[in-house]
This record gives structure tokens, sequence and C-alpha cells, in this order.
């Protein structure tokens, strides 16, 4: 079992994001305690868990917007948050952050001028998402799971080194769904790293390494298989039962 502060952290000069003893604390309660851990470039990498398990709040300080009581963050070699990366890393967030009164074209071509980016990027993202036939349509006569993939499409703009990405395919459609992942993995292989939340653990075998959260404390770090080795169950949902029933010391790890 790997803790926050196990010795599988990886380490070397390969890492796009490095997080050491980071701890949170909102409205008087410690949200994360201590955590360490680290995400490989040009990975995808799930960092999966409950609800109210600490996901959006780690994502956020990797980003920079989430005030933290101790610890230290890294992204692509620079302290999270700071100016220079403003352009290297996507964010998407949980509740789409785009203008309802606007049309999926003129959100892009918005963001994209915040950016900076290249005027091309707009058309690109729009048909990353599979959005082309909608790209003139009003955000507010979208579907939920279309106004996500236009969320998804913002953060996609400027061509990230890294994306962020809050439980992207909730409300979206089996085949939406493969069809992401399978963007995801093409830009990971062109060098882009992922590190994606989900609560679904049927999307964790997507996923080139897993970190595995309970409770603002990382349980479990790995690939798919290698939890699977490591607990010796195959459903991923029992892999993670497993490991929490290791924690809590109610099964023989070996």
């Amino acid at each position: 079992m790997s803790t926050a502060s196990g010795p599988d952290l990886h380490t070397g000069p390969n890492l796009a994001v490095v997080v050491e003893d980071l701890s949170v604390i909102r409205s008087g309660t410690t949200v994360l305690e201590r955590l360490s851990c680290s995400v490989r470039e040009g990975t995808v990498t799930g960092l999966l868990g409950p609800s109210g398990s600490g996901k959006s709040t780690l994502l956020r300080a990797i980003v920079g917007v989430q005030i933290v009581a101790g610890g230290r963050i890294d992204v692509l070699g620079q302290p999270a948050g700071s100016k220079p990366l403003r352009n290297r890393v996507g964010y998407l967030t949980q509740a789409p952050a785009i203008y309802a009164d606007l049309s999926v074209r003129e959100n892009l071509s918005y963001f994209r001028r915040l950016l900076r980016a290249r005027e091309q990027s707009v058309d690109a993202s729009i048909a990353a998402v599979g959005l082309a036939p909608f790209s003139e349509r009003v955000v507010l006569r979208l579907s939920g799971g279309q106004r996500a993939r236009v969320s998804l499409a913002t953060a996609l703009l400027g061509e990230p080194e890294l994306l962020v990405l809050d439980e992207p395919t909730v409300g979206l459609d089996p085949l939406l769904r493969r069809d992401l992942w399978d963007l995801f993995h093409r830009l990971a292989d062109q060098g882009v790293t992922f590190l994606v939340s989900s609560h679904v653990m049927d999307e964790a075998d997507r996923c080139d390494e897993l970190l595995l959260l309970r409770e603002g404390t990382l349980i479990a770090r790995g690939t798919p298989d290698e939890l699977r080795e490591r607990t010796g169950v195959t459903g991923l949902d029992d892999v993670f039962l497993r490991l929490i029933e290791n924690e809590a010391g109610l099964v023989d790890p070996s």
C-alpha cells in the first residue's frame, strides 16, 4: 500500500507535476494533509476517489487557485500558479465556465484572445470535442453534455502542455466518453500530460497510471495492472475496496 509519503513517489526530470507534503484547510476542516504525489510527462494519470475525497481541491492547488496551508507544488518546473504557466496549463472545472449567451465559436474566440493562442486553435478545439455541427449555436440552447464539451474545448486552446480536467466526462454518453479518452491518449502520445479526476472506477482502466484518493489521503498509486497485482483482485472497484480494507487493517495485506 502507498501512503501520501510512500516510497513509490516518482522522482526525476520527466515529471510534469510534483506535490510534496501538501496540506489544505478549508473552513477549519483539513481537506488534504501532507499529501505527496507526482505525475509523469506525456501520460494520462487518473485521480480516482469518491465524492468528497479531496480530488477537486488537489486539482485547484495544482493549477494555483487554491489557498494551501503548507507544502510545495511544482508544475512544469515552475511554482504552481506562477505567471509563466498561464499558457502552458489548461484547466477544466466541474461546472462549465462558459458564456450561455454566446455561441460555441464566440466562446472559443473570446478565450483564444485572452490566451493569445493561434486563430486556428478555435476550429481545432471545436473539432476535437465533436462540436463542429453546433459551432454557431448559442450555448444556452445546448444540452448539458454539449456545454461540458464546450468547456473542454476552451481548455484545449493554446495547445497546453498540461491539462488538468475535473470530471470531464460527467453526463456524457458512452460513445462520446470513449472518443474523449481516445483524444486524451492521442494528445498524450504527442507529449501532452493529463491529470483527470473521476469518481467512476470503470474509467480507471483508460488511464496509464492511477492516484487513488480517500478522505484527503493518497492510499495508492500505480498502473491498473500493478494495483490488481498488489491486491489480488481483478475489478478496479474491488481493488479500491481492498486497498481501503488493507489501510484499515481489516484484511491481511499478504
